[in-house]
């Protein structure tokens, strides 16, 4: 059994449980299906019109956190959606991966974004019925203050996480509209609303970590207190590797966000997920606490991970613990 906290036993809000559709939002996502399928819509909808739990995402905005700064934020960041992208130059320019990845750079010296990736895009990440007709992708991370997204769920964690989709709705703007001024079509994808893609596998392809058990990316850097946007790009920029630091196994020997979130919402064990075996949240039991306060993030601010100076010594250890097991292994094979 879970540890106690103070936010259990919870009980969903009557009025936002009226509004659950029948349909399971697991079987939306494909818990337990064997075969792969695409993605399809569930929440954070574009027009929560168009999907089926739209009802419930827009009962999510009724909820007053009683802060100011939710709609300081969203504003903000609407006030950037706003703006028209750059007309794409008629000249390409021509540079070589040293010369992307030195302006690439230069933009997370300036704090545009805290990371950056690149990976080839994979159609299978687009969402059931879109076509992505662009080459590569590029994510962008966006770290969390500690001390703020450390309160969660208090509002003070929430107004962080708004602040942080702010900053990456301008920093995937301005690196698309930096790519059309040299000539490469580009577009950007802002989160946190859906969409057209799922951002996650498309991160860690490029270099952004592991999936955690909390269903997050969790690298050595920030932990999965980070938050994601993206830009897609016929630009010929350098790509980036896949990380493997060893989180997949830590992950399957630790409790701690499984015994710290409200409604006991994160599987002890992967599931078979549209035909793949992965680390998976029951939506179900996750989004009533989720949308009665205004967001969680209680598993990304628990995450032994996301604590400043923690992830680095961290993977050094995990990392030169699997060297010990492989050298072992070896040597029993050579007897």
């Amino acid at each position: 059994m879970p540890k106690i906290n103070s936010y259990r036993p919870f009980t969903p809000n009557p009025e936002q449980m009226a509004k659950m559709p029948d349909i399971s939002g697991n079987s939306i996502n494909g818990l337990y299906e064997k075969n792969f399928r695409r993605p399809s819509y569930v929440y954070w909808g574009n027009d929560p019109n168009d999907i089926i739990y739209g009802d419930l995402q827009k009962w999510f905005y009724t909820v007053d956190p009683k802060d100011p700064g939710f709609s300081k934020e969203r504003e903000k960041r609407q006030k950037t959606l706003n703006q028209p992208l750059e007309a794409i130059n008629q000249t390409k320019v021509k540079w070589s991966d040293k010369n992307w990845s030195k302006n690439l750079a230069s933009f997370k010296n300036e704090k545009i974004f805290d990371k950056i990736g690149s990976t080839k895009f994979n159609s299978d990440w687009a969402f059931e019925g879109v076509n992505i007709n662009y080459e590569n992708i590029i994510l962008l991370g966006f770290q969390h203050e500690y001390k703020n997204i450390s309160e969660a769920p208090k509002t003070t964690a929430g107004v962080e996480v708004m602040r942080q989709y702010s900053r990456a709705a301008s920093g995937a703007k301005n690196i698309a509209n930096w790519l059309r001024k040299l000539g490469w079509d580009s577009e950007p994808l802002t989160g946190p609303m859906s969409g057209k893609i799922t951002m996650v596998p498309a991160a860690i392809e490029a270099g952004f970590g592991e999936l955690g058990k909390h269903g997050s990316i969790i690298n050595p850097e920030f932990g999965s207190s980070f938050r994601l946007s993206a830009i897609l790009t016929n630009a010929p920029i350098p790509l980036s590797s896949k990380q493997d630091h060893k989180v997949d196994d830590f992950c399957s020997k630790c409790r701690i966000c499984e015994d710290a979130c409200p409604p006991e919402a994160i599987f002890k064990e992967k599931k078979i997920v549209r035909g793949i075996k992965k680390w998976y949240v029951d939506f179900d039991k996750c989004i009533p606490f989720f949308n009665e306060h205004q967001g969680c993030a209680i598993c990304i601010a628990v995450c032994p991970w996301s604590k400043p100076g923690v992830g680095f010594n961290l993977a050094a250890k995990l990392q030169s613990r699997a060297k010990r097991l492989t050298e072992k292994q070896v040597k029993i094979k050579l007897k």
